[in-house]
């Protein structure tokens, strides 16, 4: 399968995701909502892919919404081109299919945000492992200020990013705001200079790719993140306890501590497409069976 409005290829064990419509600022469509899901089923089934850096074609790296169909966008969309899916009766939001396809990702996700990252065009980013941006880049989420609600499920992940006060204020405003904000806000872990930011992303990706058990990294990623919704330590020490017993034994665990004591790179054999413990959460859960 083709796409046309991302560009997806794979180099050195890194995927990279572009959103790729510069004439409109990358805003979001029906077209790009599935060839993003297609992308990351993707990179979960390629176990060469070891991590995923998501960026932006051109000067932004998502404007938002498309708002080019006028004041009936957001109701026509509402109506029409999701009716077929629907949660409790309503039809799905669309940047909440992608937010919950990342979300579930086995590979650890890079979020390089080049410029505006605007409405979905920044709940899209939430539930990325980690986002880096250009010191050009600017933040909104102007939802209010259209009469919409935040979506994307970026009222569960946002204020556990950046706290409940953050993340009203900002949501409230609606107002947009730089990247200096952003980072002293936690929404963004680091800010370079634009040249400097893919290839910041690609030397994280890179220290992953290079020094890390893939079946390691993947297990971890689930742990953490269903971690912020469990109701206490001990879930987590259920969780830790299972797959210490699963992987302690396993080949990679083997291969980790050999390596170390040998001083040499580890080269770990297993794979997450075949190895991957069941002991592993499955996040987030379907309550709804969609």
């Amino acid at each position: 399968m083709g796409f046309s409005e991302i560009e997806y290829g794979v180099t050195d064990r890194i995927a990279t995701v572009t959103l790729k419509r510069p004439e409109r600022l990358n805003a979001f469509t029906f077209t790009m909502r599935g060839e993003l899901i297609e992308a990351f089923d993707r990179a979960d089934a390629d176990d060469d892919v070891r991590a995923v850096v998501v960026t932006g074609a051109g000067r932004a790296f998502c404007a938002g919404a498309d708002l080019g169909g006028g004041g009936g966008t957001f109701g026509r969309l509402h109506e029409g081109e999701r009716a077929e899916e629907t949660v409790d009766g309503a039809p799905r939001d669309g940047g909440g299919t992608v937010a919950l396809r990342i979300a579930r990702s086995l590979k650890p996700v890079i979020g390089a945000i080049n410029g505006p990252a605007v409405g979905v065009g920044l709940t899209m980013t939430l539930p990325m492992d980690v986002r880096l941006a250009a010191d050009t880049a600017k933040f909104g989420l102007v939802f209010a200020r259209r009469g919409i609600v935040t979506e994307a499920a970026s009222s569960w992940f946002l204020p556990r990013i950046v706290g409940i006060a953050q993340a009203m204020e900002w949501a409230a405003t609606g107002r947009v705001f730089p990247a200096a904000e952003a980072l002293a806000g936690r929404l963004v872990s680091r800010v370079y200079p634009a040249d400097e930011l893919l290839p910041a992303a690609y030397a994280l990706a890179r220290e992953i790719a290079d020094n890390t058990s893939a079946v390691s990294v993947a297990a971890i990623r689930r742990l953490m993140w269903s971690g912020l919704s469990a109701a206490s330590p001990w879930e987590a020490h259920a969780a830790d306890s299972r797959l210490m017993a699963e992987l302690g034994g396993a080949p990679d665990a083997v291969e980790g501590v050999t390596a170390f004591l040998d001083k040499r790179q580890a080269a770990f054999p297993m794979k997450v497409s075949e190895d991957l413990p069941a002991g592993v959460p499955s996040w987030p859960d379907d309550p709804y069976g969609v």
